[in-house]
């Protein structure tokens, strides 16, 4: 009744001097209440449709990832897949360099780097050009030939490097954790695009069309991250293969996942002013100890020279390249993970 015809609602009840306590009996009444109610949920209803119709789109993308990872986890032969995945990743590497111009003004040396980025090239430029007799005989088609031929090698050497068990074992491992890493990063974009998307309203087009238009693009750039990075770590990871047997080994790949938390450690605070000369013992919290507290600072009443004792520096951690190799040169910086961060980047400089 406040939302639909209020004023007259409120006219009729103000008539004859009404007493508050007095039941309502009116039909007029009832049927203004039960049209007010009928048009409420009406709308309540449609508001939800709407929203279930943003909801579906999210709905379509995450069964069709849980339907991966469920196929992975059950353990599913990855050796096809990934194949896939290197011949999809070469195509777009050469596709972006070899889109424009004749082939006399293609960068072969900018298209070499970024390939040693996602495996081991064995094959050289000159070997490539020699091949094809001259730099203007270079096709597209004979270029993505020769090097997927190599990648594909390579990749039976990475295989027999570990053991066809260790292999399989460490694919189902690399893409599960590229997935679930990727996958989360797209929930945040998803959750800021819909924040945002009613302002399409103001540009006279619908909502909900661009919503579906553009939660596509980014489900597809993150399948090509997903594509690029599970490359990239198979044949970059160091890897360590231990016991277990030949059927099961144990795969261990140092980088691929984030390093576990380092045991909780205690630290011991200089003396202070503020503190009146005493020691504390905190955790990494920030906490107090207070029993360690009270053993530090009658050690250090024992002995004063424990206050004046030096931390020990810490080390700086080994640097780490894109996809967890180790990187010696100390003047390297932060490698970009795909290949949107490494043009971004080249945008930058």
């Amino acid at each position: 009744m406040r939302l639909f015809n209020s004023g007259a609602a409120e006219a009729l009840m103000g008539r004859g001097n009404v007493p508050d306590d007095l039941a309502i009996e009116s039909k007029v009444v009832s049927r203004a209440i039960r049209s007010a109610q009928s048009q409420v949920e009406g709308r309540n209803a449609e508001i939800r449709k709407n929203v279930l119709k943003y909801d579906d789109v999210l709905n379509r993308q995450r069964e069709a990832i849980y339907g991966d990872r469920r196929h992975i986890l059950e353990g599913d032969d990855l050796q096809d897949r990934v194949t896939r995945f290197l011949e999809d990743v070469i195509t777009e590497v050469i596709d972006a360099h070899t889109s424009e111009g004749h082939s006399d003004d293609w960068d072969f040396d900018a298209l070499w780097t970024e390939l040693k980025t996602l495996y081991p090239v064995a094959i050289t430029v000159d070997e490539l050009l020699t091949e094809a007799g001259s730099r203007g005989k270079v096709t597209e088609a004979f270029l993505t030939k020769e090097i997927l031929s190599d990648a594909k090698l390579a990749y039976e050497r990475r295989t027999a490097q570990l053991g066809e068990p260790a292999m399989r074992e460490l694919e189902r491992r690399v893409v599960l954790s590229v997935i679930d890493r990727r996958w989360r990063d797209h929930l945040y974009e998803m959750d800021y695009l819909k924040d945002g998307i009613g302002l399409r309203a103001m540009a006279q087009r619908d909502p909900l069309v661009e919503y579906h238009r553009e939660g596509f693009a980014l489900y597809q750039s993150m399948m090509g991250q997903i594509r690029e990075e599970t490359v990239g770590f198979l044949f970059n990871l160091e890897v360590e293969v231990t016991g277990g047997g030949a059927a099961a080994p144990i795969v261990a790949a140092k980088g691929l996942t984030a390093d576990a938390a380092p045991a909780e450690r205690l630290s011991y605070s200089a003396p202070s002013a503020d503190a009146n000369g005493e020691v504390e013992v905190r955790n990494q919290r920030g906490q107090v100890e207070r029993a360690a507290t009270a053993k530090a600072q009658q050690a250090t009443q024992q002995n004063p020279t424990l206050a004046r004792a030096a931390t020990p520096a810490r080390v700086a951690p080994a640097k780490k390249g894109a996809f967890g190799q180790s990187s010696e040169t100390p003047e390297a910086t932060a490698a970009p993970v795909n290949r949107a961060q490494r043009r971004s980047q080249d945008k930058k400089k």
